[in-house]
């Protein structure tokens, strides 16, 4: 397709986070912005900005504040100022997509921080959500991919960026404190925010573990197992703790029951306690707060929370993940 002109269109905000979920892989490292750019201060054309294939409007950044208007194809957004190395990543022949670490930024004057948690760990983790119309989401209810970032590298990120007006950089600071890497669902995502998130924000206040961390066995103990390492959903190596997911739709069967079974046993040979949490015990509070206690326990940790006040956040931490609960106040 061919215009009368062409110029850059650069895209962020929740059009970017669609952009990478729907593409689920980063291009490679060339296209990264490599040196500070001034955007554009004029919108660019209709048919450019629908050619990215994005939900319409689409939200693009321009560098003149008199030129902001919105439309049924754009929202415009005021970047002043140069934008640094690395905030844009080159994707087509003229779209520049605000890389993962830019649009984690972006969005934390748009999401409560919770929303803002949970944004990073799927841009650190395993997986990408489905965006509305795509027809290719497997039964699971997202994809499969490669991390698009890492907490060190958002924590990198923004603190470089200084002195930028409409973000909210004390925000996805705060955020960061409580991102884990590695996370491979939307549902390890949720279960590990109430379980490590402190207790004002309503979940548990554990510390962090490890997630989807490898367990190798030692040359003996590979004898007992056909398996050359176990991987843990969440671990704590201090005190040899292990939490597992038990999703009801893909730990059932009989072959999943026999693998199951024997990385509880492996785990314990290695002096790992393992613990199962099930989808039922996630959606109920009163299940998950007994779980909670035996984790406490294995950990050295004394729950030392404080109700009403923990019981109110807890579902409003809950409503915001959108799992159900059955706590009473």
């Amino acid at each position: 397709m061919c215009y009368c002109f062409t110029m850059k269109v650069y895209i962020g905000y929740q059009s970017a986070i669609e952009f990478w979920r729907i593409n689920r892989a980063l291009p490679g490292k060339n296209a990264r912005q490599q040196r500070s750019i001034k955007l554009p201060c004029k919108p660019p054309p209709a048919e450019q900005v629908r050619s990215a294939g994005l939900t319409c409007p689409v939200h693009i950044l321009l560098s003149d504040q008199n030129r902001r208007w919105a439309s049924g194809v754009m929202i415009q957004h005021l970047f002043t100022g140069e934008a640094p190395e690395g905030c844009f990543i080159s994707a087509k022949d003229i779209l520049e997509l605000s890389s993962p670490e830019f649009s984690f930024l972006q969005m934390s004057g748009r999401l409560s921080l919770v929303k803002l948690v949970e944004l990073g760990y799927e841009l650190c983790g395993t997986y990408s959500l489905p965006v509305s119309g795509d027809n290719n989401v497997p039964d699971r209810g997202f994809n499969n991919r490669l991390p698009l970032t890492n907490v060190r590298q958002l924590s990198e990120f923004v603190s470089c960026m200084t002195g930028v007006k409409g973000l909210n950089k004390t925000a996805a600071i705060r955020a960061l404190r409580y991102i884990i890497d590695g996370s491979a669902s939307p549902m390890e995502t949720k279960l590990a925010m109430l379980l490590t998130l402190p207790y004002k924000l309503g979940g548990f206040g554990f510390p962090k573990p490890k997630l989807n961390s490898r367990i190798i066995p030692s040359k003996t103990e590979r004898k007992s197992s056909n398996k050359s390492f176990y991987s843990c959903d969440y671990f704590w190596p201090d005190h040899n703790t292990a939490v597992e997911y038990d999703s009801a739709q893909f730990h059932t069967g009989s072959s999943h029951i026999t693998d199951d079974s024997n990385k509880r046993i492996f785990l314990m040979s290695m002096g790992i306690t393992p613990i199962t949490v099930t989808t039922q015990q996630l959606y109920d509070s009163y299940d998950f707060e007994r779980v909670a206690r035996v984790i406490a326990k294995c950990l050295g940790k004394r729950l030392a929370y404080k109700n009403p006040g923990f019981a109110a956040a807890h579902r409003k931490l809950r409503e915001q993940l959108r799992i159900e609960s059955g706590w009473s106040q």
